[in-house]
């Protein structure tokens, strides 16, 4: 499961941390966001180190469709609902102000990164629900108005067109923006204290903290477990498909995506909750889908990405919280993270360096409504369901009786484990309990993978930390 950008694009690998180091600003992760912050203080004179756990673009930056666009789905009528008309103006302004700062730093770095100018489409069968949408675009700046029976695999009745958006090869693009800043990869930070950072390779004193790892791991302030939750999604790149010009996604849940990327298509959906996907069967789904939309296609290669997803749809771009001064976070970009990851910088960047600016108060991590005060309560009821997972549901199967190269939650020795059974016969047992918080883990029968169902941290089948927001691998059983 390689992304065609991790197929055709390399970076060259940096060395980790080894001892102490000191820094005016330490940023924690290495994708999109990170890069994008850190480019940008050091533009603007600014000292800068950026500390990866893996390697550049290991996490979601490489598994991303790529799409650079301010059109997010069916998000106007919402947000002008939920914000309000003048924020929900700025969350716009922002992210096209984002595209027009990628244009600017790609001609004159002279990127080559595949960069094209699109169109973007939101499309479906209720028409009079998307030409609501498309008022609500044009009202919050987009150029966008309704096309009706668009040329959409699997047809629709009308869509909503927003020209000047784009799209790229985000590694390719990566690749070109980090040679010079400095990157220590495979140095996980641990633990911060102030202006302290433990890591695998040293202690880093800092003046200031930024965290872009994704989704934040210090609990407390902050407490971005109960405002955050993370969906999975799939998507396959096709040979001998073809669809018109543009990045086209589906209104509404259940909806596909689909853009281009040179002779294949990308095609994407059957997102879902992390960690409920006991039952698996995705990408036979989506294969099943692309031979009734594409009949001659074939799969190149396929993969899933994971998106950090808030409580009122606006991503948490400033403050880590009102008593870390000097803590700055950049999270829960939904499935627009490489547009929002130019928001920020720009937004995080005019912050450190004591500027105005015209959009932050829209992504502010501190703002506090009804809808945010409602979407925390259902995370916290999520986690709730989590834990009492734990306590409650009993295991029907023994480890003996797990088919080979399968897993699930089971009964070994007379204790409920996780257990993976190898095509050897091996069976490979770890705690079913997230280091994170307590959760109980679930088996995604799709990616061979244990998930958090509560926060969304992922392991693989031996207990390997894949993604956080836990710190730690499973303990063996």
């Amino acid at each position: 499961m390689k992304s065609i950008w991790s197929e055709t694009c390399d970076i060259p690998q940096r060395e980790p941390l080894r001892g102490d180091t000191e820094t005016e600003i330490a940023v924690i992760g290495a994708g999109m966001a990170g890069v994008l912050i850190a480019s940008a203080l050091q533009r603007a004179g600014r000292q800068v180190a950026v500390f990866e756990a893996k390697r550049i673009a290991s996490g979601q930056t490489r598994n991303t469709t790529a799409k650079i666009t301010a059109q997010h789905g069916l998000f106007a009528e919402r947000l002008i609902k939920t914000l309000g008309e003048e924020r929900a103006k700025k969350y716009a302004e922002a992210n096209l102000a984002a595209i027009e700062a990628y244009r600017k730093l790609i001609a004159e770095e002279n990127i080559d990164c595949d960069f094209s100018n699109e169109s973007a489409f939101v499309y479906g069968d209720d028409e009079s629900l998307l030409e609501n949408e498309a008022k609500a675009q044009a009202a919050m700046g987009l150029a966008t108005y309704l096309v009706s029976n668009p040329d959409v695999p699997g047809g629709a009745k009308a869509a909503v067109r927003a020209d000047g958006q784009a799209q790229f090869h985000p590694l390719k693009f990566l690749k070109a923006i980090s040679e010079p800043l400095t990157i220590y990869e495979n140095t996980p930070v641990i633990s911060v204290d102030g202006g302290e950072l433990q890591t695998g390779g040293g202690r880093v004193r800092a003046e200031k903290v930024v965290f872009a790892c994704h989704y934040p791991f210090i609990n407390f302030p902050g407490m971005y477990f109960a405002r955050i939750h993370q969906e999975r999604s799939y998507v396959l790149a096709l040979e001998n498909a073809s669809i018109p010009g543009g990045m086209w996604i589906g209104a509404g849940d259940g909806g596909y995506s689909f853009r281009k990327y040179g002779d294949l298509v990308l095609f994407g959906g059957e997102g879902h909750r992390t960690g409920e996907n006991s039952g698996g069967g995705k990408y036979d789904v989506m294969r099943k889908r692309a031979s009734e939309f594409f009949p001659n296609s074939r799969v190149r290669t396929y993969w899933s990405a994971q998106d950090c997803v808030t409580a009122d749809g606006v991503p948490y771009i400033g403050l880590y919280s009102d008593i870390t001064p000097n803590w700055y976070v950049a999270t829960g970009f939904q499935k627009w993270g490489m547009t929002t990851s130019m928001a920020s910088a720009m937004i995080l960047r005019d912050m450190i360096c004591e500027r105005e600016n015209p959009y932050a108060d829209a992504f502010d991590p501190g703002r506090f409504d009804l809808k945010t005060v409602a979407g925390t309560v259902s995370e916290s009821a999520q986690a709730v369901k989590g834990l009492t997972r734990t306590l409650l549901k009993i295991p029907k199967e023994k480890a003996d009786e797990l088919p080979r190269g399968h897993g699930g939650v089971v009964f070994l020795n007379g204790e409920k484990v996780g257990a993976y059974k190898d095509e050897s016969g091996e069976v490979h047992a770890v705690s079913v309990k997230c280091p994170h918080l307590g959760c109980q883990l679930e088996w995604n029968p799709d990616e061979k993978t244990w998930d958090c169902p509560c926060h969304g941290s992922r392991f693989d089948a031996y207990g390997e930390l894949i993604s956080g927001p836990a710190q730690e691998n499973l303990d063996r059983e």
